[in-house]
Protein backbone atom coordinates (compact mmCIF):
# COMPACT_ATOMS: atom_id res chain seq x y z
CA UNK A 1 0.00 0.00 0.00
CA UNK A 2 1.48 3.18 -1.20
CA UNK A 3 -0.51 5.84 0.71
CA UNK A 4 -1.75 4.83 4.36
CA UNK A 5 -5.23 5.27 5.86
CA UNK A 6 -6.54 8.52 7.04
CA UNK A 7 -6.47 8.46 10.79
CA UNK A 8 -9.55 8.29 12.41
CA UNK A 9 -8.42 10.64 15.31
CA UNK A 10 -6.55 13.52 14.17
CA UNK A 11 -5.14 16.15 16.72
CA UNK A 12 -7.42 19.49 16.25
CA UNK A 13 -5.40 22.07 13.83
CA UNK A 14 -4.65 25.02 15.91
CA UNK A 15 -7.00 28.26 15.38
CA UNK A 16 -5.15 31.13 14.03
CA UNK A 17 -5.19 34.20 16.30
CA UNK A 18 -7.13 37.14 15.61
CA UNK A 19 -5.78 40.16 14.39
CA UNK A 20 -4.81 42.91 16.39
CA UNK A 21 -7.74 45.54 16.20
CA UNK A 22 -5.44 48.31 14.76
CA UNK A 23 -4.70 45.46 11.81
CA UNK A 24 -8.63 45.04 10.89
CA UNK A 25 -12.02 44.91 10.87
CA UNK A 26 -13.73 42.33 13.33
CA UNK A 27 -13.38 39.06 12.16
CA UNK A 28 -17.28 38.33 13.29
CA UNK A 29 -19.09 42.19 12.60
CA UNK A 30 -20.84 42.61 9.53
CA UNK A 31 -20.69 46.53 10.09
CA UNK A 32 -22.86 49.40 8.96
CA UNK A 33 -22.21 50.85 5.30
CA UNK A 34 -22.28 55.10 5.79
CA UNK A 35 -22.91 56.52 1.98
CA UNK A 36 -20.54 58.71 1.37
CA UNK A 37 -20.56 59.08 -2.53
CA UNK A 38 -17.53 62.15 -2.95
CA UNK A 39 -15.48 62.89 -5.60
CA UNK A 40 -12.46 63.36 -3.36
CA UNK A 41 -9.87 64.55 -6.32
CA UNK A 42 -9.74 64.71 -9.98
CA UNK A 43 -7.24 65.17 -12.44
CA UNK A 44 -7.44 65.12 -16.51
CA UNK A 45 -6.61 61.06 -16.47
CA UNK A 46 -7.31 60.09 -12.69
CA UNK A 47 -10.42 60.49 -10.38
CA UNK A 48 -10.38 59.41 -6.60
CA UNK A 49 -13.64 58.85 -4.85
CA UNK A 50 -14.67 57.94 -1.50
CA UNK A 51 -18.17 55.89 -1.96
CA UNK A 52 -18.76 54.88 1.26
CA UNK A 53 -17.30 54.33 4.59
CA UNK A 54 -17.36 50.51 6.51
CA UNK A 55 -18.36 51.19 10.22
CA UNK A 56 -17.11 49.03 13.46
CA UNK A 57 -16.91 49.15 16.67
CA UNK A 58 -13.37 49.08 16.64
CA UNK A 59 -12.60 50.92 13.33
CA UNK A 60 -13.87 51.70 9.96
CA UNK A 61 -13.14 50.96 6.30
CA UNK A 62 -12.83 53.72 4.34
CA UNK A 63 -13.38 52.02 0.88
CA UNK A 64 -11.90 54.23 -2.15
CA UNK A 65 -12.02 53.90 -5.91
CA UNK A 66 -9.63 55.35 -8.27
CA UNK A 67 -10.98 55.22 -11.70
CA UNK A 68 -8.12 56.09 -14.98
CA UNK A 69 -7.85 57.11 -18.31
CA UNK A 70 -5.30 56.96 -20.44
CA UNK A 71 -6.14 60.27 -22.39
CA UNK A 72 -3.16 61.59 -24.27
CA UNK A 73 -0.58 59.44 -22.19
CA UNK A 74 1.77 57.20 -24.29
CA UNK A 75 1.40 53.00 -24.05
CA UNK A 76 4.31 53.57 -21.78
CA UNK A 77 3.06 56.40 -19.37
CA UNK A 78 -0.26 55.01 -19.25
CA UNK A 79 1.01 51.23 -17.86
CA UNK A 80 3.16 52.84 -15.54
CA UNK A 81 0.90 54.80 -13.96
CA UNK A 82 -1.56 51.54 -13.61
CA UNK A 83 1.13 49.46 -11.97
CA UNK A 84 2.37 52.64 -9.28
CA UNK A 85 -1.47 53.09 -8.67
CA UNK A 86 -1.14 49.78 -6.64
CA UNK A 87 1.05 52.03 -3.28
CA UNK A 88 0.68 48.78 -1.11
CA UNK A 89 4.02 46.93 -1.14
CA UNK A 90 5.98 49.63 -2.51
CA UNK A 91 9.29 50.32 -0.79
CA UNK A 92 9.94 53.91 0.29
CA UNK A 93 12.99 54.85 1.92
CA UNK A 94 14.40 56.67 4.42
CA UNK A 95 13.54 60.33 3.50
CA UNK A 96 12.13 59.36 0.28
CA UNK A 97 8.49 60.04 -1.11
CA UNK A 98 8.63 59.42 -4.72
CA UNK A 99 5.92 60.99 -7.28
CA UNK A 100 5.10 57.85 -8.31
CA UNK A 101 3.89 56.73 -4.94
CA UNK A 102 -0.06 57.40 -4.14
CA UNK A 103 -0.44 59.17 -0.60
CA UNK A 104 -4.04 59.00 1.54
CA UNK A 105 -4.07 60.35 4.95
CA UNK A 106 -6.37 61.46 8.08
CA UNK A 107 -6.16 64.55 10.02
CA UNK A 108 -8.21 65.41 13.08
CA UNK A 109 -9.41 68.39 15.06
CA UNK A 110 -6.89 68.01 17.71
CA UNK A 111 -4.18 67.70 14.91
CA UNK A 112 -3.26 63.89 15.01
CA UNK A 113 -2.77 62.07 11.81
CA UNK A 114 -2.39 58.85 10.10
CA UNK A 115 -1.36 58.49 6.72
CA UNK A 116 -0.47 55.33 4.23
CA UNK A 117 3.22 56.17 4.24
CA UNK A 118 4.02 55.83 7.83
CA UNK A 119 3.45 51.91 8.17
CA UNK A 120 6.21 51.70 5.42
CA UNK A 121 8.03 53.74 7.77
CA UNK A 122 7.53 51.67 10.84
CA UNK A 123 5.42 53.16 12.61
CA UNK A 124 1.67 50.73 13.02
CA UNK A 125 3.28 49.77 16.08
CA UNK A 126 3.61 45.18 17.07
CA UNK A 127 1.28 42.93 17.01
CA UNK A 128 1.50 42.49 20.72
CA UNK A 129 1.95 46.26 21.18
CA UNK A 130 -0.86 49.02 19.99
CA UNK A 131 0.42 52.03 18.71
CA UNK A 132 0.57 55.53 20.12
CA UNK A 133 -1.79 57.13 17.64
CA UNK A 134 -3.93 56.61 14.42
CA UNK A 135 -3.77 53.72 11.78
CA UNK A 136 -4.36 54.18 8.78
CA UNK A 137 -3.86 50.66 6.75
CA UNK A 138 -3.83 49.29 3.26
CA UNK A 139 -6.60 46.57 2.60
CA UNK A 140 -6.40 46.01 -1.08
CA UNK A 141 -9.45 44.24 -2.80
CA UNK A 142 -9.08 44.09 -6.33
CA UNK A 143 -8.66 45.97 -9.82
CA UNK A 144 -8.75 45.44 -13.51
CA UNK A 145 -8.83 47.60 -16.71
CA UNK A 146 -11.96 48.63 -18.90
CA UNK A 147 -11.42 48.19 -22.27
CA UNK A 148 -7.92 48.96 -22.38
CA UNK A 149 -8.08 53.02 -22.39
CA UNK A 150 -9.34 52.69 -18.92
CA UNK A 151 -8.70 51.65 -14.92
CA UNK A 152 -10.45 50.70 -11.97
CA UNK A 153 -8.85 50.01 -8.75
CA UNK A 154 -10.79 49.42 -5.53
CA UNK A 155 -9.26 49.35 -2.15
CA UNK A 156 -10.00 49.56 1.62
CA UNK A 157 -8.12 51.58 4.08
CA UNK A 158 -8.87 50.72 7.97
CA UNK A 159 -8.81 53.66 10.01
CA UNK A 160 -8.20 52.49 13.91
CA UNK A 161 -9.55 53.57 16.27
CA UNK A 162 -13.04 55.05 15.29
CA UNK A 163 -12.39 59.09 14.53
CA UNK A 164 -13.59 61.48 17.53
CA UNK A 165 -17.47 62.53 16.60
CA UNK A 166 -16.78 65.61 14.77
CA UNK A 167 -15.61 66.45 11.42
CA UNK A 168 -11.95 65.55 10.68
CA UNK A 169 -9.69 65.86 6.90
CA UNK A 170 -9.34 63.51 4.14
CA UNK A 171 -6.43 63.86 2.34
CA UNK A 172 -4.81 62.49 -0.77
CA UNK A 173 -2.02 63.62 -3.22
CA UNK A 174 -0.46 61.47 -6.33
CA UNK A 175 1.48 63.80 -8.27
CA UNK A 176 2.06 61.37 -11.10
CA UNK A 177 -1.68 61.01 -11.74
CA UNK A 178 -1.61 64.84 -11.60
CA UNK A 179 -3.54 64.67 -7.98
CA UNK A 180 -2.17 67.78 -6.03
CA UNK A 181 -2.43 67.79 -2.48
CA UNK A 182 -6.42 67.63 -1.62
CA UNK A 183 -8.55 67.63 1.08
CA UNK A 184 -12.35 66.20 1.99
CA UNK A 185 -14.07 66.58 5.16
CA UNK A 186 -15.83 63.81 6.85
CA UNK A 187 -18.52 63.61 9.11
CA UNK A 188 -16.98 61.78 12.37
CA UNK A 189 -20.53 61.70 13.98
CA UNK A 190 -22.45 60.22 11.57
CA UNK A 191 -19.33 57.16 11.60
CA UNK A 192 -19.61 57.11 15.22
CA UNK A 193 -23.72 56.87 14.78
CA UNK A 194 -23.26 54.32 12.46
CA UNK A 195 -20.73 52.22 14.74
CA UNK A 196 -23.46 51.62 17.27
CA UNK A 197 -25.55 49.86 14.28
CA UNK A 198 -22.96 47.32 13.54
CA UNK A 199 -23.87 43.80 14.28
CA UNK A 200 -22.10 40.37 14.18
CA UNK A 201 -22.71 38.29 11.75
CA UNK A 202 -23.58 35.14 14.69
CA UNK A 203 -25.71 36.53 17.65
CA UNK A 204 -22.89 36.50 20.46
CA UNK A 205 -22.99 34.30 23.56
CA UNK A 206 -25.01 35.18 26.73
Amino acid sequence: MFFDPVPTEQEPSPSRPELPPWSAPPSLEAGAVLAVERVVARSANVVVLLPTIRVFGTGCMLEVEIVSRQGDLSSGDWWYMQMAGAPFGQAVGRGSTPDSLLRLGVRFADGSKATTIEPARGRAGSLDEPPAGPVLSWSPTGSGMRGGEFGFRHFGLWLWPLPPAESFEFAVEWPLGGIELTIAELDGAAIASAAARSAHYWPEPP
